[in-house]
């Protein structure tokens, strides 16, 4: 992938993030409601792992379920955006370490309790001081610590020599696996031709050509 649809991919993101982002609210409502059902007031909100079991067995109405839906998305698609990212170029030693940040943050199981957006980030400040301290500061933070990373990542690499920004090679295992899946598609266009030379397109006198001529009646006229 090439730098500049790994940056539109960031930026189609980054639009989802702001219509999210307009419905903080509601997202912080669901969460609550989860706790609730869950009888689980205490815990802070601690990982995307956490967000995924309350969604699919604590809530229980269609808002709720929208809303944590989309929360997840973004972390999914902010996971394979970081897989993309390897492939654009080899990396230097602080764009693997900004990878390997954002690659953590969004590990499913990453306790991400302790995280808090600072500024320009309001995200925090739109909280109760008990809500941001205690449950919901850093799963509200998760996605924009995880942009601000990413952009950083765009920024260091575009300042890298353009030869350096080409496709990372794919590895031979993977050449030879495809050549061989390649192979063996192009052995199962042969099987399944095979009786239809066969039978109806060979020729039945000396000629070895491809394909039967049309009949005609003796004399040559049709």
């Amino acid at each position: 992938m090439s730098m500049n649809e790994v940056k539109e991919s960031l930026r189609g993101v980054e639009q989802k993030y702001k219509l999210f982002q307009q419905q903080q609210f509601t997202f912080i409502a669901a969460l609550e409601h989860c706790r609730e059902n869950a009888h689980d007031k205490i815990r802070p909100i601690s990982s995307i792992e956490q967000v995924q079991s309350y969604m699919e067995h604590q809530c229980y109405n269609s808002t709720d379920r929208r809303i944590l839906l989309m929360f997840l998305d973004i972390c999914s698609e902010l996971n394979k955006l970081c897989q993309r990212f390897e492939t654009v170029h080899s990396g230097t030693p602080v764009t693997n370490s900004l990878l390997e940040k954002s690659k953590a943050l969004v590990s499913q199981s990453n306790d991400l309790s302790s995280l808090r957006a600072k500024y320009p980030h309001d995200v925090v400040n739109h909280l109760s001081c008990d809500e941001a301290r205690n449950h919901y500061g850093g799963v509200v933070s998760l996605i924009p610590l995880v942009l601000d990373a990413m952009k950083e990542w765009i920024a260091h690499s575009e300042k890298l020599p353009r030869k350096a920004l080409q496709h990372v090679s794919v590895p031979p295992a993977h050449q030879k696996a495809t050549g061989a899946a390649a192979r063996s598609l192009a052995g199962l266009r042969k099987l399944k031709c095979g009786p239809l030379v066969k039978d109806s397109l060979r020729p039945k006198g000396k000629d070895k050509g491809c394909a039967k001529p049309p009949w005609r009646p003796p004399g040559g006229r049709l």
